[in-house]
């Protein structure tokens, strides 16, 4: 069987989705899906996407949760998906060759009650000491 159908005259040329799907790499498309970055928003999502499918590694985007409002459809936040098996080429790849170990994600820390109650006096103690300034002033 032929490759090409001899009898067409003009040939379509190929879609982008089809160019997409042929910069995939086979060996990264096995396995459960995982985050392996976060955007901003959806131009940057799909900036992260295009770097992605350079190397070969496939990508979802999601939008992250509790962030699904319809009428803001490029707005808000998304995750980038990829198959677990091209999870590390996607990390390295986006960490840069300069970059150190991932660092750990850090608890906010919470603010400590003997402060805040320190900071609370301490302004009205303030806020006294400049109304009784001006209250000599003027009198």
């Amino acid at each position: 069987m032929p490759l090409v159908y001899a009898g067409a005259e003009q040939v379509e040329a190929p879609s982008e989705k089809r160019e997409w799907a042929r910069k995939i790499d086979p060996g990264y498309t096995s396995g459960e899906l995982v985050r392996v970055a976060g955007a901003r928003n959806l131009a940057e999502a799909e900036l992260i996407q295009g770097l992605l499918i350079e190397e070969g590694v496939p990508s979802l985007l999601r939008r992250t949760r509790g962030f699904d409002v319809p009428d803001f459809l490029a707005a808000g936040p998304r995750d980038v998906l990829v198959p677990e098996s091209g999870a590390d080429a996607a990390r390295e790849m986006l960490s840069g060759p300069d970059a150190g170990p991932p660092e750990e994600p850090r608890q906010a820390e919470r603010p400590r009650p003997l402060r805040v109650l320190a900071a609370v006096f301490g302004g009205g103690v303030l806020a006294t000491l400049i109304a009784w300034g001006l209250i000599r002033l003027a009198g």
